[in-house]
């Protein structure tokens, strides 16, 4: 049983005028997670947006990471792009370092780096877009830590180019039963019931198991827990979360501050 576990977020994820999710949310996510994936302006994210959700995270002691992804803002980053490794190492390697930069600017730092959408679940089994990742991260910073899903192959590079990695569940994303996540839009993809949420985020963290949408169980090694901030109802399910988790005796702390 873990007694202790990060709490993420993917977060800042509007562009200009436009605002992803609820209005508001980002701030109260903040006020509940302990570290904060910041989208880089691939995906979604803008200079401004970055900084004022860094300035905010440094504020409250929230980790804050680059959550970097596909150069893809018509489609959110959630479509596969064919992207050639040396382009793509150089792209993840433009993200991390504008994060820095803004971050730097308003008083916080980046920690680690997490893949987005698409990207994230391609570098599962794309050893090419893994290496790849990899390639950028270290490049832009060493000293970062990675997360992905347990047993991915951009762990295993992560690992062997001597990144710290951390191992990530979802506890609003359904999972498939061999592990990685259902599709977006297929049955059981989301989990938007806060009590449902705070019950598998529990067991996540003390069993290490969570129920497939085929009704198996299926390992889970996490050391980090995600919520996403454009699911329905977002907020309430946080909450619901880090109640549930601190009532079962589980402390909430960053793992790659």
């Amino acid at each position: 049983m873990a007694t202790h576990i990060d709490l993420n977020c993917d977060l800042g994820e509007g562009y200009g005028a436009w605002t992803l999710g609820d209005p508001g949310a980002d701030d109260a996510l903040l006020a509940l997670v302990t570290s904060a994936n910041v989208a880089c302006g691939f995906h979604a994210g803008d200079p401004a947006i970055m900084a004022a959700r860094c300035r905010t995270a440094a504020g409250r002691g929230v980790a804050v990471g680059a959550h970097v992804g596909y150069r893809d803002l018509v489609g959110f980053g959630r479509r596969p792009l064919d992207v050639p490794a040396d382009v793509l190492a150089a792209e993840v390697a433009y993200q991390v370092g504008a994060l820095q930069a803004v971050a730097r600017s308003v008083g916080a730092r980046v920690g680690y780096v997490k893949p987005h959408g698409a990207l994230y679940n391609r570098v599962v089994r794309d050893e090419d877009q893994a290496l790849a990742v990899v390639r950028g991260v270290a490049g832009a910073d060493a000293g970062l830590a990675l997360v992905g899903l347990p047993g991915s192959a951009v762990l295993r590079h992560a690992a062997e180019a001597g990144l710290r990695t951390v191992t990530e569940a979802f506890v609003d994303r359904g999972y498939r039963a061999d592990g990685t996540l259902a599709p977006r839009g297929s049955a059981g993809s989301l989990v938007t019931d806060p009590d449902e949420a705070a019950a598998r985020a529990v067991r996540m963290a003390r069993d290490g198991l969570v129920t497939a949408v085929d009704g198996t169980d299926v390992a889970v090694d996490a050391q980090s827990l995600c919520v996403h901030s454009d699911t329905p109802g977002a907020v309430p399910v946080a909450r619901a979360v880090r109640a549930a988790l601190e009532a079962a005796g589980i402390d909430l702390r960053p793992v790659a501050p």
